[in-house]
């Protein structure tokens, strides 16, 4: 299991190609990640007593708060998962089970690790599939006589197998159509005896097994491809089938484990507002008191075993508009160590967004209409109009931070990518006075850009 050995500085060098600012959230995020290498070098004994700092971001919606952890949980190629706190209160009292966060992560983990080692053994599960499909072209040889050390091939068919062998290398043979034989799904799940414990594994369980019985029954039948399609086909299956699922479980539970990240949105919405009021409150507190195990350190039941969640990241985050920190209870409190507090966006901020980071919406536009044949160029003056209108929308209306450059975007070019099939090879330059006259009667009527904007 590797973890990623970036400094915290490289770490939040990192996060500034695609985050605006919001240093703080930053250097805290990169500590915690650093930290964890740091506790894999200290001694075995007082490895396990070095809990994570668990953080929580405060700032309003569209800031970056998502991003961070998203980028963060990239770079340390660790599993992450995120959820939103309220949609374990949605059935009032009752809500979805907590641990279906860590059961949700494990399953991700499993995926991860098995696209890991199926690309370990590609190059020999190519090998195979290629002789499987040049048994197909060849059918003869299968039959040949059998010697003292098993079945012999014929010097011919040797040497017609390698002239193929070469054909099909050389993509020669692609068109060719050729019959695939069936095969049933390997490892279909075993249906458990549901409990209330288990009841969402038991419903996963259940849909696995009847998508494994309908690709049995759909593949009853031989079925006709290409050579191509085959080599594919067969690539595949050769692949899955190499690879050993009990030791990619006990990988991935081991990487969620000590590499693994939750991030928690809407933290706030489980804050309970006043005590004198019951109702949706309780429930509020009731799922602070669900997710208080989970992060202070509990094992959670998976399909595939036992899950600690002792050295979890977890990350929340919340607006805190109607509530604070404070109000969370004590105990779920004292397990978020570390506040941080993100900033609200400001007009110099749009424009860094819109021109700095690597996936700029700017150069995202370029490269979507780059496909079409036209040339798409931002003045700077456009980007400062941009960052303008986006600002005084946000001051107007509700603040939804650099998610209305998007609505703004969208407007700004609806004209050119509805017709851009049929202004093929031409430029288009965006400048202040363009954008003045897409976005200028909108804006002027704070009614119509409520709605619009």
């Amino acid at each position: 299991m590797s973890f990623h050995p970036m400094t915290p500085r490289e770490i939040v060098s990192e996060l500034d190609r695609y985050i605006v600012g919001q240093n703080n959230a930053k250097r805290a995020v990169a500590i915690a990640l650093r930290n964890r290498w740091r506790r894999l070098q200290v001694p075995e004994e007082l490895r396990e007593e070095i809990a994570p700092k668990n953080i929580i971001m405060i700032g309003p919606t569209g800031v970056g708060k998502t991003e961070i952890s998203r980028r963060l949980a990239r770079l340390a190629q660790a599993p992450f998962i995120k959820v939103e706190a309220s949609r374990f209160t949605e059935v009032g009292y009752v809500g979805r089970d907590v641990e279906s966060i860590i059961r949700d992560l494990t399953e991700l983990a499993i995926d991860m690790v098995r696209e890991e080692e199926a690309a370990k053994v590609e190059v020999k599960a190519r090998d195979i599939a290629e002789e499987r499909v040049l048994d197909m072209l060849l059918p003869g040889e299968i039959a040949t006589p059998q010697g003292p050390g098993g079945p012999q091939s014929q010097p011919e068919n040797d040497g017609t197998r390698e002239k193929l062998r070469k054909l099909l290398r050389a993509g020669k043979l692609d068109e060719r159509v050729v019959e695939i034989e069936p095969q049933m799904p390997a490892g279909a799940t075993m249906l458990e005896v549901i409990t209330p414990d288990n009841l969402e594994e038991a419903g996963q369980n259940l849909r696995e097994s009847i998508t494994n019985m309908m690709g049995g029954m759909r593949e009853s039948r031989p079925r006709k491809a290409t050579v191509k399609e085959a080599l594919e086909i067969m690539s595949e299956q050769e692949a899955q089938s190499l690879v050993d699922m009990q030791k990619v479980a006990a990988e991935a539970v081991a990487r969620v484990q000590e590499n693994g990240i939750v991030f928690i949105d809407e933290i706030d919405k489980i804050c309970g507002r006043d005590a004198a009021h019951s109702g949706p409150d309780v429930s509020r507190e009731g799922v602070q008191r669900d997710l208080l195990p989970i992060v202070e350190g509990s094992s959670v039941k998976t399909r595939h075993g036992m899950v600690r969640t002792d050295h979890i990241l977890f990350v929340a985050s919340g607006a805190f508009t109607a509530s604070k920190p404070a109000d969370l209870i004590p105990e779920f409190q004292g397990r978020f160590p570390i506040r941080v507090e993100l900033e609200a966006l400001s007009e110099k901020d749009f424009v860094r967004i819109l021109s700095e980071p690597q996936n700029s919406l700017t150069r995202q536009y370029v490269e979507l209409l780059g496909t079409e044949n036209v040339r798409l160029i931002f003045e700077d003056s456009a980007l400062q109009a941009l960052a303008s209108a986006a600002a005084q929308v946000n001051s107007q209306a509700e603040n939804i931070g650099a998610r209305r450059l998007h609505t703004i975007m969208e407007r700004l070019l609806d004209e050119i990518s509805f017709s851009a099939p049929e202004r093929s090879d031409t430029t288009v330059t965006v400048d202040a006075e363009y954008v003045r006259e897409r976005l200028g009667p909108i804006l002027e009527d704070q009614d119509l850009s409520r709605y619009i904007l």
